[in-house]
């Protein structure tokens, strides 16, 4: 019985406080037009609280698909800056008045970094786009930056890369817009720092020259821009190596395209053939 009356003391003292809370509020909100200023701001700042959150929420849940709507706008501004890229090199104009889109024979397909690794000498990439989305092995992963990787293996949903952090990888690269050709690979060292190999002593280059893909493989587009220029050093006594500070910064990696060869088939019986002859 005892317990029973504490609990009902408790109980009416409670109430009590509440009503009388209540009743200090109502008070307080006629006594003058401050108090009743304070009172209306107070419930302004937390709906406008309540609203910022849902907002936010909201805003979080959408955030995908507006990303995915960019990348998709990304990629459509590089086909065409790559197309003209590619007219302007193979009519050699110096002007794009008469600018005509060309293929570069190759299908695109955005794509979401899952998983990157960067601390070994064999790092890999994981991204979210599969059979199912069209992609195949042995395509080229970029981005605007330069070359991300090449895909090894294709599950129905995702893709599992090689990076081009890994020390079993090069890229075909040429410095300027015709200069020497060679493999560009990673240091292994460094995020952003590469190697360009094999350039001839007598092709001459500026520290600062831009490095593009040369367009002599299937897996890339040519005239991606992959890094700028810096030292040389003679090799062998008859090639230069030359370090190249890359433009793509593997530590922000997020969205990049998948490039599939549109007639790699084609490419792959003809040389073949040549392989053949020889």
């Amino acid at each position: 019985m005892a317990k029973e009356r504490r609990l009902l003391k408790f109980s009416i003292s409670a109430v009590t406080f509440i009503l009388l809370e209540v009743a200090a509020l109502a008070m307080l909100n006629r006594s003058g037009d401050l108090q009743h200023m304070w009172i209306a701001r107070t419930g302004y700042r937390i709906r406008t609280a309540a609203w910022s959150s849902s907002e936010t929420i909201r805003s979080y849940f959408m955030l995908q698909g507006a990303n995915e709507t960019l990348a998709a706008e990304n990629i459509a501004l590089n086909n065409e800056l790559l197309h003209l890229r590619n007219r302007i090199r193979v009519n050699k104009a110096d002007s794009i008045s008469a600018y005509v889109p060309v293929s570069d024979g190759f299908r695109k397909i955005p794509a979401m970094v899952c998983k990157i690794s960067r601390n070994s000498q064999h790092n890999y990439i994981i991204l979210d786009k599969g059979s199912e989305d069209g992609v195949i092995p042995q395509s080229g992963i970029v981005t605007s930056d330069g070359v991300v990787g090449i895909i090894d293996a294709v599950d129905r949903h995702f893709s599992y890369g090689i990076s081009f952090m890994n020390t079993n990888m090069s890229v075909s690269a040429r410095i300027g817009s015709e200069g020497a050709v060679g493999p560009l690979s990673w240091d292994g060292v460094s995020s952003r720092g590469a190697v360009l190999k094999q350039i001839p002593l007598q092709y001459r280059y500026s520290p600062g020259d831009t490095i593009w893909t040369s367009g002599h493989s299937q897996l890339y587009p040519a005239d991606i821009p992959l890094g700028i220029a810096g030292e040389s050093k003679v090799v062998n006594g008859s090639v230069n190596e030359i370090s190249v500070k890359l433009f793509e910064d593997f530590n922000a990696l997020r969205y990049v395209t998948i490039v599939c060869a549109e007639y790699v088939d084609e490419i792959g019986y003809l040389e073949n053939l040549e392989e053949h002859h020889e």
